[in-house]
């Protein structure tokens, strides 16, 4: 702008910017274009047509655009600097919010815009109790068997599961025979003043894990009471699951209708239907929500792993891959 303003005047404007052709790159990462106003009616001359007016305004700014454009070609201007990292672009075709691919684009490092925690439980409290929250059909339950094995096994320490999913009786009754495999106690709680109940019997179980059912946008009153006992209740680790291979405005609007369950963390499935992860990154930086674990398939336990900050800030670069194969080995 203050090239433009020495060569054109003070009333020197903006016209376009674009990146580079292939002819112009090596002078920089873009090329801009300067131009001037149309003189105001009073400079004109008085006797001047309309039509004679416009044809001068334009000729004029042919000329300038003409001159700007020489001045870029022979090297006049001097060049806008490099981008530090990555592509502003291609952030935004992986579906990074704008605000964010700015920030990326001008030296901010992608993995410092979110957070990542695959801790079970709240901290500061003995046990792990974690509840997985989210509309029909991101894989909830699934997700929860996957949990369940993989923490069941490992640690070794006694656990529970309950359902609090009345409304899909045989999922509940996947979820019992699983525990059965597992050795893992199991039961069905039919009202939120239940599953408080049985929060406080199995008070010695090192960690619990609970599912709920599936709301859609319609249902959602239905859940206000269960909503209120697991985002008031101190020891419960709410992980709202999500679809990776949603549409970003889909995504904002589960999360935002999900508000009421309080989710203290992001939790998303079905990474291996997408190859966009800008979303991802977007909402747990929209809602400083960290992103807890990432799943694929429906292989029990392999297909669950912890997030990592570097596994989804290389997919965000454009890392694309159809499956991901390279998540647990990466993670």
């Amino acid at each position: 702008m203050e090239l433009a303003h020495k060569e054109l005047g003070e009333d020197a404007l903006l016209i376009n910017a674009r990146p580079s052709t292939l002819e112009t790159r090596n002078l920089g990462a873009y090329e801009v274009v300067f131009g001037v106003p149309p003189k105001a009616e009073a400079e004109l001359p008085v006797k001047a047509s309309a039509t004679d007016s416009l044809a001068q305004d334009v000729a004029e700014l042919k000329r300038e655009l003409k001159r700007m454009a020489n001045l870029l070609r022979d090297g006049g201007v001097s060049p806008l600097p490099e981008a530090p990292s990555g592509s502003y672009q291609l952030l935004l075709d992986n579906e990074l919010e704008p605000a964010l691919a700015q920030q990326v684009a001008a030296g901010a490092s992608l993995e410092d815009l979110f957070e990542v925690d695959s801790k079970l439980g709240r901290p500061g409290v003995a046990r792990g109790v974690v509840a997985l929250v989210g509309p029909p059909g991101v894989g909830k339950t699934t997700t929860l068997a996957k949990l369940a094995a993989r923490f069941g096994i490992m640690s070794r320490k006694p656990g529970y599961i309950l359902s609090a999913d009345v409304h899909r009786i045989a999922a509940a009754e996947q979820l019992r025979s699983l525990a059965a495999i597992l050795g893992i106690g199991f039961d069905i709680v039919e009202t939120p003043v239940a599953l408080a109940q049985a929060l406080e019997e199995h008070r010695a179980k090192d960690w619990v894990i609970i599912d709920t059912p599936g709301l859609a946008a319609s249902e959602m009153e239905d859940g206000a009471d269960l909503a209120r006992l697991l985002a008031s209740h101190p020891e419960v680790d709410t992980h709202q699951v999500l679809s990776a291979s949603m549409k970003p405005a889909d995504l904002s609007r589960v999360i935002d209708r999900y508000e009421i369950f309080q989710p203290k963390k992001l939790l998303f499935t079905r990474l291996d239907e997408t190859d966009r992860y800008g979303a991802l990154v977007s909402e747990a930086a929209r809602r400083s929500l960290p992103i807890s674990f990432l799943a694929t398939g429906q292989q029990i336990p392999d297909d669950l792993e912890p997030a990592s900050k570097e596994f989804i800030a290389d997919k965000v670069r454009g890392a694309h891959e159809k499956t991901i194969r390279t998540l647990g080995a990466t993670a």
